[in-house]
C-alpha cells in the first residue's frame, strides 16, 4: 500500500460569491500590519477629511415653533412622550405643542401675568403651573372634548408669588419655592413641609432624578441651599460671589449638579465636598439663565443672556458646540430631549427653536453602509483628534461679531487679574497672601 499526502485548494463560495447580482463584489483583506506600511497616513487623510466635512454638513437648526405672543418663559418635557412638548410664556398662556407635525395643538389661558413654573407629572396624566397670581394649578394632559371648558382639575392659592416648581419622580408630592421652598402633597391645600434659612426669596428648586428625596434650590443671598425631604430642616449651603439663576441634577451621577450663575459661568459641584467646584464651565459672556443635563449625564446645555445656546461635556471646562441665529434673542429656557438627540430653547421674541444635538448628524433611516461608514469617520476623529490640523478645524466656530470681542475682551480683563495678583504675590513678604485657586474663587462660604 503506497500513501500519498496530497494538498488541495479548499475555497467556501460564501466567502467570494455575490448570492445576487445586486450585491457588492466581495473584495479579500490580509490586515498584516507589515503589508500595509502606509496606513497610518492614509488613516490620518481620511480623519482629516472626515473632519472638514463634519463642518461643512453641521446645520444644527431645524425648526422654529411660533405662535405665542409674548417671550416664552419656561417649558417642560412630556414623561412619557417623546412628541410632546409644553411651553408657557410672559402672558400667562400655555401652549402644548406636536414636535413630529411642528404645530400647537392645544392652547389655554394658564394665569394672569407671568407663568413662573411648569412641570408635568410623572404619570404624564397631568401637569402643573405656577404664576404670579399666587396659584397652583394642576391641569389634565388629555384635551378637553368639544363643548367642555378648559378648566384646571385642582387649584391651590398660596400667599406669596411663586417663582419656581418642580415634581417628584414617584410620589404624588411637589415642590415650590418663593418667598420659601415648600412641599406640597397633591391631596392638600397647604404645604406638608417648609424650608427657610434666612433668605428673602428663592429663584429655582429641583428634585434629584436618582436620589428622588433630595432636592436643590437657587437663593437670592448668591447660595444653592440642599434639602432632604425626610428631615425637617436644610442639609447644606454654598454661597457663591454672584447669583446663581437655575441648578439641574446630573440624572446618572446622583451627588453631581450644575449651577448657571450670573457671571457668565456653569459650576459643576459634588454634593458631598462643597467647598470647591468640580469644573467651571466658561465661555459665555453674558448671564446664563437655564441649565439641562442629557439623558447620558454625559453632556448638558446652557441658555444664556448672550443669545446663544452652548453644549458642555460634563467634566470640560470648555463648551464643544455653540448655536446662535441672527433672530433669536435672549434664551430664556432650554431642554434636552429625552431620546438624547434634540434640544429645544425658549427666547424673548416668542419662538421656540428646535434643534440637533449633534449638529452633523444626519436625520432619517440610516442603511447598514451608511451606518458604518460614520462610526468609522467617528473612531477616525477621535484616534486622530489631538493632531493641530484636526483640532484646528474642529474646535473652530463662527461666532457673532458681538460675542467674538466680548470674548477677547474678557479674556484680556482675565490676564490683567492674573498678573495683578502675580505681582501681588511677588511683592509681599512669604506667608503674607494666601494662594488660592481658580475654582476656590467663586465660592465665598459653605454653611453645614
Amino acid at each position: 500500500v503506497v500513501q500519498m499526502k496530497v494538498k488541495v485548494l479548499s475555497r467556501n463560495p460564501d466567502d467570494y460569491v455575490r448570492e445576487t447580482k445586486l450585491d457588492i463584489q466581495r473584495v479579500p483583506r490580509n490586515y498584516d500590519p507589515s503589508l500595509h506600511p502606509f496606513e497610518v497616513s492614509r488613516e490620518y487623510t481620511r480623519a482629516l477629511n472626515a473632519t472638514k466635512l463634519e463642518r461643512v454638513f453641521a446645520k444644527p437648526f431645524l425648526a422654529s415653533l411660533d405662535g405665542h405672543r409674548d417671550g416664552v418663559n419656561c417649558m417642560a418635557k412630556h414623561c412619557k412622550s417623546l412628541s410632546t412638548l409644553l411651553s408657557a410664556a410672559c402672558d400667562g398662556e400655555v401652549k402644548v405643542w406636536d414636535l413630529t407635525k411642528h404645530e400647537c395643538v392645544r392652547t389655554l389661558q394658564a394665569h394672569e401675568g407671568f407663568v413662573r413654573g411648569m412641570v408635568v407629572r410623572f404619570c404624564g396624566t397631568s401637569f402643573f403651573t405656577v404664576g404670579d397670581d399666587k396659584t397652583i394649578k394642576q391641569w389634565k394632559m388629555q384635551a378637553p372634548a368639544y363643548g367642555e371648558e378648559e378648566e384646571p382639575l385642582n387649584t391651590i392659592l398660596g400667599k406669596t408669588v411663586f417663582t419656581g416648581l418642580d415634581h417628584h419622580q414617584k410620589e404624588a408630592v411637589f415642590a415650590t419655592c418663593g418667598q420659601q421652598v415648600d412641599i406640597w402633597d397633591e391631596q392638600r391645600s397647604s404645604p406638608i413641609r417648609s424650608f427657610t434659612w434666612g433668605v428673602d426669596s428663592f429663584s429655582s428648586v429641583r428634585f434629584n432624578p436618582v436620589e428622588t428625596e433630595l432636592l436643590a434650590s437657587c437663593a437670592s443671598d448668591r447660595s444653592v441651599v440642599l434639602y432632604d425631604m425626610r428631615e425637617s430642616t436644610p442639609l447644606r449651603k454654598v454661597i457663591m460671589k454672584m447669583r446663581s439663576n437655575t441648578v439641574c441634577w446630573n440624572p446618572m451621577e446622583a451627588y453631581y449638579f450644575t449651577s448657571a450663575n450670573e457671571d457668565y459661568n456653569l459650576y459643576t459641584y459634588d454634593m458631598r465636598y462643597l467647598t470647591s467646584p468640580v469644573t467651571v464651565h466658561m465661555d459665555h459672556v453674558s448671564a446664563v439663565l437655564d441649565v439641562d443635563y442629557s439623558p447620558t449625564g454625559t453632556e448638558f446645555v446652557s441658555a444664556s443672556f448672550d443669545k446663544t445656546i452652548r453644549i458642555f461635556p460634563k467634566s470640560a471646562g470648555h463648551s464643544r458646540e455653540v448655536y446662535h441665529t441672527k433672530r433669536m434673542q435672549h434664551v430664556i429656557c432650554i431642554k434636552w430631549s429625552a431620546d438624547n438627540r434634540y434640544i429645544l430653547s425658549g427666547s424673548d421674541e416668542m419662538n421656540i427653536r428646535l434643534w440637533k444635538a449633534n449638529a452633523a448628524e444626519k436625520l432619517g433611516v440610516l442603511s447598514p453602509r451608511e451606518k458604518q461608514a460614520t462610526h468609522y469617520s467617528q473612531k477616525l476623529k477621535e484616534k486622530f483628534q489631538h493632531h493641530p490640523q484636526i483640532r484646528r478645524i474642529a474646535r473652530h466656530r463662527h461666532l457673532p461679531k458681538n460675542i467674538y470681542h466680548q470674548t477677547k475682551e474678557l479674556k484680556i480683563m482675565k490676564e490683567a487679574r492674573r498678573r495683578k495678583e502675580m505681582n501681588v504675590r511677588k511683592h509681599s513678604k512669604p506667608g503674607a497672601v494666601r494662594v488660592v485657586s481658580e475654582k476656590q474663587k467663586h465660592v465665598v462660604t459653605v454653611v453645614k
